[in-house]
């Protein structure tokens, strides 16, 4: 029997979850068919329930429906819940479908295995306030960072994300027109829509600590605008495709039981990347949400 699952979006034509789904299932030995589909929010929840009465087993969400998502399950992970969004949905045989969000788990295990950089004792910046960072904090806090500050252009959205997750770990917030008043950084991750628009939002030059490292959750075919900045001054940089593969691999463990291991298939992956750019006229699927 093959296992069929989906990613729902809008727009989804170039997504890059169907060669990473196939070839996890390659290398884990599962028979499963991975696709695209698209909806409009108003047709999203009817688009979810026929997917499994026509016998999905699970689907992918990406922008822009994560938080609209928790409205298609009937369960949340405790994870999914405090984060107000949903990335993965397992459909039970039983007609239930359970939401999680694999996210901060992607994150993490880019930034700590990928990247080699571990954020237990770090000062760790996360730019932003909206979906796409609520969905990454209480994992970011139970790396043990030495301080997590957020930063939004409307404070109050910043104050308040730290405020609801002040009892998993160090966690405070201001506007970025605050950060000026802050020590420098050690990872900073960009989880705002700057870089969808080319835009960067107004850092201090002071940022940065030495050797920092410079994450966009967004990623492209070369730099992000934050990127350049970040490595104009010396920043180590990377973008949001080891993200993607990783919080992939969590959802096909949540699905089929067994978690691929990415190493093994970074070359290929990194292929993948590549053709889907070159044709595609430089478009990518950006698995996030805007802040």
């Amino acid at each position: 029997m093959i296992n069929r699952y989906t990613v729902i979006g809008q727009p989804i034509a170039h997504s890059l979850s169907p060669p990473i789904h196939e070839l996890f299932g390659e290398l884990t030995q599962r028979r499963i068919s991975y696709t695209r589909t698209e909806c409009t929010p108003a047709t999203f929840v009817e688009t979810v329930r026929d997917w499994q009465a026509n016998g999905g087993r699970g689907c992918n969400v990406t922008m822009p429906f994560k938080e609209l998502a928790p409205e298609a399950c009937d369960r949340l992970s405790r994870a999914a819940e405090r984060a107000g969004s949903v990335n993965t949905i397992l459909m039970h045989r039983d007609g239930s479908r359970v939401g999680h969000t694999t996210d901060g788990a992607g994150l993490l295990a880019d930034i700590g295995r990928n990247r080699r950089r571990p954020l237990a004792g770090r000062r760790v910046l996360l730019l932003g306030a909206g979906g796409a960072a609520r969905a990454v904090v209480e994992p970011l806090l139970g790396a043990r960072p030495a301080a997590l500050h957020v930063t939004n252009r409307t404070a109050a959205r910043a104050e308040a994300l730290a405020d609801a997750f002040a009892s998993f770990g160090p966690v405070t917030g201001a506007g970025i027109d605050a950060l000026d008043a802050e020590a420098p950084f050690d990872i900073v991750v960009n989880a705002t829509a700057a870089s969808l628009a080319g835009e960067l939002p107004p850092l201090p030059d002071t940022l940065l600590a030495p050797g920092a490292l410079a994450y966009d959750m967004t990623y492209a075919p070369g730099d992000t605008v934050f990127m350049a900045w970040a490595r104009e001054r010396g920043a180590d940089v990377a973008d949001g495709f080891g993200m993607l593969v990783e919080q992939a691999a969590e959802a096909f463990g949540i699905w089929e039981g067994v978690r691929p291991k990415t190493r093994m298939a970074w070359a290929r992956l990194h292929d993948v990347r590549t053709r889907a750019t070159d044709g595609a006229d430089g478009r990518v699927d950006i698995q996030r949400r805007s802040s």
